[in-house]
């Protein structure tokens, strides 16, 4: 796995619509950037995400890039919308499903989505209110896979740090997606979760580096969680902003590059719409961050002192 991972949330038009040749286009700049990792899931654009990136991916040598998606939600027309999140998407909604056997047919949907016969990574998406039902029948689903050799890795995505580690004590977990819980502007995945894994040799992909947006450009009305950011977040990224424009580098490339600091953390995601986003996110997690930065954002109690420096 590539060190720098491509998340598709945004192909799937996360809180704009996005047109399939502009998804494929990017798809196309990333791979010719040399990134390998690549991360989708049936919830991105209810669908969208998965066929924009197999249509390019099945293009590839299936052997020279690592391909994770999620399950715990099967797409069905007639469902009720979940959200807004994803505008214009096809009216195929996510339903809950962490059954057994709801995740097996999830694979075979988003096998048939993907157009490509063989996915590296199957993550767990989101099971915040589903905890036994994903231990007690998605997990094993999953594991039964990886034993077979249908899959490499068995892991689980969220937004929160808590249940992950929860998933990390009670059964054989590769990796987990933490997405939002360790970035500079929160680090509640420090707390607990970090160390965890260091101690089970469980792989941290670092999501949501820009906490939805509020870090790559704090101003009011951005995104943080996927909603309108409250105000004294606004302002700490903000603060956050200045500390690293004292020192004449990006917030953008201090976001990207933090979480590596972290001995768990073996790769990060960022999401891109268009090749621009692509190219200043990849100057970012390549560009010199003096030590200074770290040192300054841990003086003023913007990141908290235990964080390891990248």
């Amino acid at each position: 796995m590539t060190r720098l991972g491509f998340g598709t949330a945004p192909l799937g038009g996360l809180f704009q619509a996005l047109a399939d040749d502009d998804a494929h286009r990017v798809v196309e700049a990333a791979w010719s950037a040399g990134i390998r990792f690549f991360d989708t899931a049936p919830q991105y654009g209810n669908g969208l995400a998965e066929q924009r990136l197999g249509a390019v991916l099945g293009t590839k040598p299936r052997d020279q890039f690592v391909l994770a998606t999620k399950v715990g939600r099967l797409l069905r027309a007639g469902a009720p919308p979940q959200s807004d999140t994803f505008p214009g998407a096809p009216p195929f909604n996510p339903v809950y499903d962490f059954s057994y056997d709801g995740v097996m047919r999830s694979v075979e949907e988003s096998v048939a989505r993907l157009g490509i016969d063989r996915i590296d990574i199957l993550h767990i998406h989101d099971p915040d209110e589903h905890f036994a039902e994903a231990l007690a029948g998605a997990y094993p689903a999953l594991d039964r896979l990886r034993s077979e050799g249908t899959i490499k890795a068995v892991g689980a995505g969220m937004n929160q740090a808590e249940m992950l580690a929860r998933f990390a004590r009670e059964a054989n977990f590769d990796c987990f997606l933490l997405a939002g819980r360790y970035t500079v502007l929160d680090q509640v995945g420090l707390k607990e979760l970090l160390p965890l894994c260091v101690e089970r040799g469980i792989a941290i992909i670092a999501g949501g580096v820009f906490n939805s947006g509020i870090l790559a450009d704090p101003r009011p009305g951005t995104h943080y969680n996927y909603q309108t950011a409250p105000d004294e977040l606004v302002q700490r990224a903000a603060r956050i902003k200045a500390v690293c424009e004292r020192h004449g580098v990006s917030q953008k490339a201090v976001a990207i590059q933090f979480p590596l600091g972290h001995p768990a953390v073996q790769t990060v995601l960022t999401g891109c719409r268009s090749v621009d986003e692509l190219t200043e996110n990849i100057d970012a997690f390549q560009a010199s961050i003096p030590p200074a930065v770290w040192e300054d954002l841990k003086a003023e109690g913007l990141v908290t002192p235990e964080a390891p420096a990248p």
